[in-house]
């Protein structure tokens, strides 16, 4: 089964319609909209990035029969060269925070990847994608200091409070991972503008139709 996980970036989508199921898991309950994929909404209970209990909704779509996911992220560019609008398709992470692990009476480790196959789909699904770079995880719910996007520009392309660790969690309960991520600012310092939440939410709601319609491709593709 198909897995996708969306947050920001879906804010403002039409969704196709599914069934809303609450699932209990070891670490506790995760809602997912189940039909002909499954739909997590990562950001439920209005939970901002540092609060999302991210074991529940990776159990969540593991008990449901999940096998890979797609991961849709807002990020932010850490790079001049991919300005607001532009989409990425990330072929590596790395996170300077926390990431969380299902593994803790054990001594267990996985060898964190996005799935190669899933990123080459998703290059053909959205061909006007940037296929290739580094996502950096922070942690959130604050936006980077001018410092911090400076730093993280030597080894990463864009950042985000997320994907990280989905993809993580997603390896250690053997479901493959990719993701698209929409670039909706420049990170802190970068560009003209005083960076906002209300801005990133501006620029998620005038990009609405293109992102179902990555949606809607991606189902009918893989789901």
């Amino acid at each position: 089964m198909l897995g996708i996980i969306g947050g920001t970036s879906l804010l403002f989508a039409d969704l196709p319609p599914l069934e809303r199921t609450t699932v209990a898991t070891p670490y506790g309950k995760a809602e997912v909209y189940t039909g002909g994929f499954a739909l997590l909404l990562r950001h439920q209970y209005s939970l901002p990035p540092h609060r999302i209990n991210y074991r529940a909704c990776l159990a969540a779509l593991a008990i449901l029969g999940v096998d890979r996911i797609v991961a849709i992220g807002s990020t932010g560019s850490l790079q001049p060269a991919i300005p607001p609008g532009s989409i990425v398709i990330p072929t590596d992470y790395l996170s300077v925070t926390d990431i969380p692990s299902i593994h803790e009476c054990s001594i267990e480790h996985v060898r964190p990847e996005l799935d190669a196959d899933l990123v080459r789909t998703l290059g053909e699904l959205v061909p006007e994608a940037r296929v290739g770079g580094v996502y950096a995880q922070t942690r959130g719910p604050r936006i980077e200091t001018v410092a911090e996007v400076r730093a993280l520009a030597k080894v990463a392309d864009i950042v985000g409070m997320t994907v990280a660790s989905e993809a993580t969690l997603a390896l250690e309960l053997q479901m493959r991972f990719a993701a698209v991520c929409t670039v909706d600012n420049y990170a802190n310092g970068l560009g003209d503008e005083t960076l906002t939440y209300e801005h990133i939410l501006a620029t998620s709601r005038a990009n609405a139709q293109r992102t179902e319609r990555i949606l809607e491709s991606i189902v009918e593709r893989l789901a």
